[in-house]
């Protein structure tokens, strides 16, 4: 048994009293959780407008994310991007998350939630907003890594926010509930922004202002909180960390290209060596970014492997989808995103309506069954754009919206229950990162099956389908078997 499964009293956050709480769903039986409560000298924090604003910035988040999945052709065009180079257009901002997430969780824990809030919230409006004034593919990319870096502070802090504002499980379910259902609902309303706008300049400009307006109101509306441990932050750890997420998403960007290319190997080397040096300075310092012991502890392992499967299975596939669907059906972008909208829309309902399921289904099978549902609504795609058919691609996007509803609503749940109470910022981080490590592969993969071969699109995109639906049911079974030993 590690340190972090013992029952011993939680450090606790650094305004907070401590209160006996149990998980929000009984996944296994579990250790005893000590859950902060708030209290003076900066005082309660109010829970509405935290829940409200942190989901409205997670929202703007995930539409920034996902506004290029029906603008690529057009971004494509304007920047001169040949198709080789388009799934940088694509990885930018996944790329940015990758690489900060687990390091904003820490400093968020650490420094301060509602300060990381901050400055990612008015970091995305400036540098969505910088993005629409690029003029080469690389300055687009840039802005989008930059935008992804911002959304990374947001989303790695959201979360502790949501654990300080709800100490109750009751609360923490309600909350990590709405706040996975606006993850889906930023999806679903990404494209249809982007689509509506006369250009995608417009959209990004929009974007940016929609997040400065999140910046505004929430100095006055959130509570500070912060789980100070002692010490200098471990910049050596998040240095490296971040350069070998870097290097790890450029080679699997590179790979559609050829896996055997000098680049593409030294690349992964670099990634490989870099992991193992962060391991090293982990095991060492002080003030971990990251507590190891960790990747003992089955559930942690569950929560990340939900998170990857995510990225590589549905991210993957649903992130090319849209720009494959105006190139072999001839949709126009607006088209696309009302015919994206049945996917993630049902995605949002389901995710906000899933918190019923608590005490029925723990959220370990309510991966497993969301991955199973998108398995079969992928597969039931396959020959619909060999048809010429966005009629036949219906009940797919339906079976998969609904399993991308539930897949939505428990990772959040997952990844704070996976981690002391004391460090959800870092929990919810690390799983984030292996979601968008995920969706740069996924994305890589997909573009890669698609167009390679000298097949036709509608027999590049069925294998793109059957390839998602295995690693979707990969994700199911390794969900299943990593569950937490009494």
């Amino acid at each position: 048994m590690s340190p972090l499964e013992r029952t011993e009293p939680r450090e606790h956050d650094e305004h907070t009293v401590a209160a006996p709480a149990a998980p929000a769903t009984p996944v296994t039986p579990a250790t005893p959780v000590v859950t902060p409560v708030a209290h003076a000298p900066h005082g309660t924090p109010r829970a509405t407008p935290t829940l409200a604003l942190t989901s409205a910035a997670t929202a703007v988040a995930l539409m920034t994310y996902t506004a290029p999945m029906v603008t690529l052709p057009d971004t494509a065009a304007a920047l001169h991007t040949p198709v080789s180079a388009q799934a940088w257009l694509l990885n930018g901002t996944p790329l940015g998350l990758a690489a900060l997430l687990l390091v904003a969780g820490s400093l968020a824990d650490d420094y301060g939630r509602r300060r990381v809030f901050l400055a990612g919230t008015l970091a995305l409006g400036l540098t969505t907003a910088l993005g629409a004034f690029a003029t080469s593919t690389w300055l687009f990319t840039l802005a989008r890594v930059a935008q992804g870096a911002a959304s990374a502070a947001i989303l790695a802090s959201s979360l502790g926010l949501l654990v300080h504002a709800f100490p109750t499980p009751r609360g923490r379910l309600h909350a990590t509930g709405v706040w996975g259902a606006f993850v889906s609902g930023g999806i679903a309303a990404g494209p249809l922004i982007a689509g509506a706008m006369p250009t995608w300049r417009v959209a990004y400009g929009v974007l940016g202002v929609a997040a400065l307006i999140v910046a505004a109101l929430s100095p006055r509306a959130l509570t500070e909180s912060r789980a100070p441990r002692g010490g200098r932050p471990d910049l050596a750890g998040a240095s490296v960390f971040g350069l070998a997420l870097v290097s790890l998403v450029a080679a699997l960007t590179l790979g559609r290209d050829g896996w055997l290319r000098t680049p593409v190997a030294v690349l992964l080397a670099a990634a490989v060596l870099l992991l193992a040096a962060f391991a090293v300075i982990e095991r060492r310092t002080r003030v971990p970014m990251i507590d190891l012991a960790l990747l003992r502890r089955p559930r942690f392992l569950g929560s990340a492997a939900g998170g990857l499967f995510t990225g590589l299975a549905v991210i993957g596939l649903f992130s090319f989808l849209p720009a494959l669907l105006q190139r072999a059906l001839g949709l126009t972008a607006m088209d696309t995103a009302w015919l994206f909208l049945l996917w993630s829309g049902l995605s949002f309902a389901v995710a906000l309506q899933a918190k019923r399921l608590a005490g029925r289904v723990s959220p370990r099978h309510q991966l497993a069954l969301g991955f199973a549902l998108h398995a079969v609504g992928v597969l039931t795609m396959l020959g619909a754009i060999g048809a010429h058919s966005w009629a036949r691609l219906l009940p797919g996007l339906v079976i998969g919206g609904i399993g991308s509803g539930l897949l939505n609503a428990a990772l959040p749940l997952v990844a704070v229950d996976s981690v002391p109470a004391e460090r959800a910022a870092m929990g919810s981080g690390a799983q984030q990162t292996f979601r968008y490590i995920g969706s740069c592969a996924g994305v890589a993969l997909t573009i890669a099956v698609v167009t390679s071969g000298g097949g036709s699109l509608a027999h590049g995109a069925d294998i793109a389908a059957i390839v998602s639906a295995g690693l979707a049911l990969a994700g199911a079974l390794g969900v299943l078997a990593l569950r937490e030993r009494a």
